[in-house]
C-alpha cells in the first residue's frame, strides 16, 4: 500500500508580544502577514505543505497595535491555492490601512484583477518555493511575462517566494518585466550561502538598479541559529539595506507558518530592525514612507 504524507500541523504565533526598544514611525507598516480561517467555507488545497494555525484578523490587529503598527499588508499563503476569499475578506474588514497580495494564475482576467483592485490588492504573489496547487507549481520564472503584463495595467508588484540561489538567471529573467518585483523573506537563501552567492549578488543588483524590492521578513527561515537575534542574518539585512534603502519593506511574517526552529517572539524579530538600520531616518523609509509607495496607501 501508499505511504500517505502527513501534513504537518503549524503551531500557533506567540501571544507573548514585547514592545519595541525604538520609536515607531507613523504610519509605520508590517508588509508581510497571513490571516487564517477556521470556518469551513475556507477550502485548503489537497497537496498543501502545512495545515495553518488560527491567526485571525482579529489577533494580526492586537499584534499591530502592540507594535506600534498603523497598517497591514494580508499575503495570500500557498494553502488557499487561488481563492483568496479570506485574504481579501480580511482586508476589507480592516478598512484603508490594510493591503493585499493576492495569488492567481496566468489567465486571470483583467475583470478580476480589477475587482481585485478595487478590494485593496496591489500585487501577486508567485510561490516557487512551497507546495500549493498544480497551477501555481507550473507557473516558473521564465512564464511570468504574460501575468506581469496584466500586473502593469494596475501599477501592480509581483511578489516571488523563491531561494534565489537556484536560479542562476535570476537578473536576466526578471530585469526587463513591466513591473517592479518584490523578493519575500530576504532571497530565502541558507546563510550558509554566504552574501557572495550569485543569485543573491543578482538580487541586489536588481534592488540597487530600483526593479526590485526586498522584504526584510521571515530570518527565522533561513538563518542557522535557534533564537533571535539570529545574528547570522544581520550582514544579509544590511547588505540588502545598502544596496536601495528606498526598496526595502519590513514584514513581520505573522503567525509564521511551516518553519523548522523554535516559535520567534514578534517583538524580538522587530528589534532586531536597529541593528540593521541603525538610523531613525532609514527606519522610517522602511517602516513607513517605502511601504507607502509600494502598496499605494494615502500619504
Amino acid at each position: 500500500m501508499p505511504v500517505t504524507e502527513t501534513i504537518p500541523l503549524c503551531a500557533p504565533a506567540r501571544t507573548d508580544i514585547t514592545n519595541t526598544g525604538f520609536t515607531m514611525p507613523a504610519h509605520a507598516c508590517d508588509c508581510h502577514a497571513h490571516v487564517f480561517t477556521q470556518a469551513r467555507e475556507a477550502s485548503l488545497v489537497s497537496d498543501r505543505s502545512y495545515t495553518p494555525p488560527p491567526a485571525s484578523l482579529g489577533a494580526y490587529r492586537h499584534l499591530l497595535s502592540t507594535l506600534g503598527f498603523s497598517r497591514g499588508v494580508i499575503v495570500q499563503p500557498s494553502v488557499y491555492g487561488t481563492d483568496n476569499s479570506v485574504t481579501l475578506n480580511a482586508v476589507a474588514d480592516g478598512g484603508d490601512n490594510f493591503r493585499a497580495v493576492v495569488v492567481v494564475g496566468e489567465d486571470i482576467s483583467m475583470t478580476e484583477l480589477r475587482a481585485m483592485h478595487a478590494a485593496g490588492a496591489r500585487g501577486a504573489r508567485v510561490n516557487l518555493l512551497f507546495r500549493s496547487s498544480a497551477q501555481i507549481n507550473n507557473m516558473q520564472i521564465s512564464n511570468l511575462k504574460s501575468l506581469a503584463a496584466k500586473l502593469a495595467e494596475l501599477g501592480w508588484h509581483l511578489q516571488l517566494l523563491i531561494d534565489v540561489s537556484q536560479f542562476a538567471d535570476l537578473y536576466s529573467a526578471l530585469t526587463d518585466l513591466p513591473v517592479p518585483t518584490v523578493f519575500d523573506h530576504m532571497g530565502h537563501m541558507p546563510v550558509q550561502q554566504g552574501i557572495n552567492q550569485p543569485g543573491f549578488q543578482a538580487m541586489l543588483r536588481l534592488i540597487s538598479e530600483g526593479k526590485s524590492w526586498a522584504k526584510l521578513s521571515g530570518s527565522y527561515r533561513f538563518t542557522g541559529q535557534q533564537e533571535a537575534p539570529y545574528s547570522d542574518v544581520t550582514a544579509f539585512a544590511r547588505t540588502i539595506i545598502a544596496a536601495n534603502p528606498d526598496q526595502v519593506v519590513y514584514g513581520s511574517d505573522w503567525p509564521h507558518p511551516h518553519f523548522d526552529i523554535p516559535m520567534p517572539e514578534d517583538g524580538a524579530l522587530l528589534n532586531m530592525l536597529p541593528d540593521w538600520a541603525p538610523d531613525a531616518h532609514l527606519r522610517q523609509k522602511i517602516l513607513a514612507d517605502n511601504p507607502a509607495r509600494l502598496y499605494d496607501f494615502p500619504a
